[in-house]
């Protein structure tokens, strides 16, 4: 792997988990697709290292040696085939520098803090690579650990985007520090998503959709975990208001996430759950979402989309970047 000219990585630096994803391009009926090689998962929750403004020394170290990992990966790609973009909680840290310093050292390539518009831009990018349709007006949700993602977009084209700063695993540490759910601190948590939506609702309602897509790690969980346990009515797949309803009764008997006895939840996944519970129960209430479907990672499919279709005057310009700081 190492070396193959054919491959592109993207690296994607959350809120809750880092995760590297190679591909490759390769014809599908006639399509070029992005063919995804490998992928990995580091669970950093960077969200979680918050004291005060800046992030703790956990969770730099957390932070650093996951890309140093990776970056042992890496060897052997050429700078215009790798791009790492860090999200919110990098965005929002008063010492990003100083993780940035220590990161890009540890990854071996430059990192970019791509601020929240882009990061919507990328979600759609990738959502409309992965699910191509030339007609169909959609809404993509992205809840992120540290951030949320509204799109609405037509084909390729991204007709409106907008970055909240609420997430799963800011809310998590926000609203059930401890771990423990139970109705008020469930209902605070969604009051708080429900008044961040209202912000920017009239505008995605004004322009409607036909189809609602949740492109995040978090409706990935909640679809699986709705379909698995039989939550949705009549047994739909994708997510519906009345199974995060029925999922929330669940959390709230057990009264800690880790005492639910749910299939399809992995143990990883365990203390985002109240937090991206509450915010995509808030953004069905407010944006008034009947159905969603759960799709392929939409950032890192949009970060590979965008380095396979480059020029070749800005694989020159990303050789050069990436000479410039490991020099």
């Amino acid at each position: 792997m190492k070396g193959d000219p054919s491959l592109f990585a993207a690296i994607d630096l959350g809120s809750n988990a880092f995760r590297m994803m190679i591909g490759q391009q390769v014809n599908h009926r006639r399509r070029l697709v992005i063919q995804e090689v490998k992928t990995l998962r580091e669970p950093v929750r960077l969200a979680e290292g918050f004291q005060g403004r800046s992030l703790d020394d956990l969770a730099l170290r957390r932070g650093w040696q996951a890309l140093e990992r990776f970056g042992k990966r890496l060897r052997g790609f050429e700078a215009g085939r790798v791009r790492a973009v860090a999200t919110s909680a990098v965005r929002e840290a008063e010492n990003a520098t100083t993780f940035l310093m220590g990161a890009e050292m540890r990854l071996g390539f430059p990192i970019d803090i791509i601020s929240g518009h882009e990061e919507a831009q990328l979600v759609y990018a990738g959502i409309a690579h992965a699910m191509p349709c030339a007609e169909t007006t959609r809404l993509v949700v992205d809840i992120g650990g540290g951030s949320t993602e509204l799109i609405v977009g037509v084909g390729d084209r991204p007709l409106l985007t907008e970055s909240i700063a609420i997430g799963s695993g800011t809310f998590g540490k926000r609203y059930f520090a401890s771990g423990f759910v139970d109705s008020l601190s469930l209902q605070e948590a969604e009051r708080a998503a429900c008044e961040q939506f209202e912000k920017v609702a009239y505008r995605y309602r004004s322009l409607g959709w036909q189809q609602a897509i949740g492109s995040s790690g978090t409706a990935r969980m909640l679809a699986k975990v709705l379909k698995a346990n039989g939550l949705n009515d009549y047994g739909q797949a994708g997510i519906t208001y009345a199974g995060l309803l029925r999922l929330s009764i669940r959390l709230l008997e057990a009264g800690h996430a880790r005492n639910l006895r749910l299939a399809g939840l992995p143990t990883h996944r365990l203390g985002i759950l109240p937090g991206g519970l509450a915010v995509m129960l808030a953004a069905f209430k407010v944006l008034g979402i009947e159905h969603m479907v759960a799709s392929e990672p939409g950032l890192r499919l949009g970060v590979l989309h965008g380095l396979m279709h480059q020029g070749p005057e800005v694989s020159r310009k990303a050789r050069q970047l990436h000479l410039a700081r490991v020099s």
